[in-house]
């Protein structure tokens, strides 16, 4: 068989298995991608680019390489979904930059991100002042999130009918079933309280997926396998 039909059918065949392997990864793979899950994207198109042309290299052999690279991705993802700890391990947490309208440069040194960095990402929020700013934090796919105070933000109906509140990030006080002391000590809220929320909505903990509050006491609820919310 001649060699440039023997190229051009091992590049089929490696593609035709790298798509139904991304397939397996699942979607979150095409969107924000972790820098373990980019750096290993880079090894597999390399290994996969070299077994295309090189024929020297058996093929079965480079398959399994990229199987293995491939398996750790979908591993980690596999225990990320199921533990909340080994999620913050690999994945990281996000890093409060900004609060109550101060930069907290401890922080952008710890991630390495300059003052410039950080307001030309402010910037591209529309966001000019870091001083208008009530909350920001770089989540841990890179992307940043800004919450803006509450006189600053887009006026709309509530702000009309209610009286001026201080605006305030929610916390998630309830994850994969789960109760964070911590998050909700944050807000100034205690486990007792929660509990007690919970019951009046006949609801436990171990039922709610998601659960989050702000400083207003603005409660939402996400439970396992079917959505329903509800709020103060």
């Amino acid at each position: 068989m001649p060699e440039y039909l023997q190229v051009a059918l091992r590049s089929l065949f490696i593609l035709l298995s790298l798509f139904f392997i991304t397939k397996l990864l699942g979607k979150k793979q095409l969107s924000k991608l972790s820098f373990f899950e980019y750096i290993t994207g880079i090894t597999v198109g390399s290994i996969a680019g070299t077994l295309s042309m090189d024929l020297g290299l058996p093929l079965s052999e480079g398959l399994m390489s990229i199987l293995l690279w491939f398996l750790f991705p979908f591993l980690f993802s596999y225990l990320s979904l199921k533990s909340s700890k080994f999620r913050r391990f690999t994945e990281g947490e996000p890093a409060v930059f900004i609060k109550d309208g101060k930069i907290d440069e401890n922080a952008l040194r710890k991630e390495h991100y300059s003052i410039d960095e950080l307001l030309e990402q402010l910037r591209k929020k529309d966001v000019f002042r870091a001083a208008d700013v009530e909350f920001a934090t770089l989540d841990t796919n890179g992307d940043l999130s800004v919450m803006l105070k509450k006189g600053k933000q887009p006026l709309v109906r509530e702000d009309i009918m209610a009286e001026f509140q201080r605006s305030s990030p929610p916390q998630a006080v309830i994850e994969d079933g789960k109760i964070d002391e911590a998050a909700l000590s944050e807000i100034g809220y205690t486990k007792s309280w929660l509990i007690k929320e919970l019951s009046r909505r006949k609801l436990t903990a171990e039922s709610v997926f998601l659960a989050q509050l702000d400083h207003e006491g603005n409660l939402t609820f996400d439970l396992f396998n079917w959505t329903n919310t509800q709020q103060n």
